[in-house]
């Protein structure tokens, strides 16, 4: 079991440029210390592909004019855009005596039973981190770690224009296909889905209670 307490959840904003994002995930994990919250960051991308730090771009076969940026999370290549749910996940696994491992199962157990409340069946891949309903993906998963604390996190696609990702062989994957919450009967607004996936991360991650800031 972890630390007992507050979760925080910040929603950021929709159709965010990536890189300042980015840049404030680094400066807040760099900043944080022994007593520092853990804390969810909501919100959706301006369209961007993203490359891990060990991604190959030949796994990119096209652009589109869509802007590429190489990352510090691990994994391959991935969209972001519009209609997406992302939740970066800034904890602190070491306080939490986690292992990234565990927690990515556990980012994995939670989008899966956000989904089964909506009676969709999912399931996770060991082999290849992320959420899968009739081995389409619907939810990617990439993290980074630095002095025991993450971040980045999870992405769940819920109604966007799901096109960019035929430009990509999505998380490394040649002919991978992706599905999305509307598709499949769910509610077709991210900020819809946002609180029950909080919540479920939150019991995941053993917190009481989700404290709720908008920036």
């Amino acid at each position: 079991m972890g630390i007992v307490g507050n979760l925080i959840v910040r929603y950021l904003g929709s159709e965010l440029a990536y890189e300042p994002v980015w840049k404030k995930m680094q400066r807040f994990t760099e900043q944080r210390d022994a007593n520092t919250p853990d804390e969810l960051w909501l919100l959706d991308h301006a369209p961007v592909f993203t490359l891990g730090r060990n991604g190959k771009r030949e796994h990119i076969v096209s652009t589109n004019d869509i802007p590429v940026v190489q990352v510090d999370r691990g994994g391959q290549v991935t969209y972001h855009g519009p209609g997406q749910l992302i939740v970066y996940v800034l904890l602190d696994a070491r306080r939490k005596g986690m292992s990234v491992r565990e927690l990515v199962t556990k980012l994995e157990q939670a989008v899966i039973d956000l989904l089964a409340h909506y009676e969709v069946t999912a399931t996770g891949d060991r082999q290849a981190p992320g959420v899968y309903v009739e081995q389409k993906k619907i939810a990617a998963l990439g993290l980074r770690v630095s002095r025991g604390c993450t971040y980045h996190g999870l992405s769940l696609n819920v109604c966007m224009n799901t096109k960019p990702f035929q430009f990509i062989n999505p998380c490394g994957y040649e002919g991978l296909q992706v599905t999305q919450c509307s598709e499949l009967g769910m509610p077709s607004l991210p900020l819809e889905l946002a609180g029950d996936l909080c919540t479920h991360l939150a019991t995941q991650l053993a917190y009481e209670q989700l404290e709720w800031i908008v920036d």
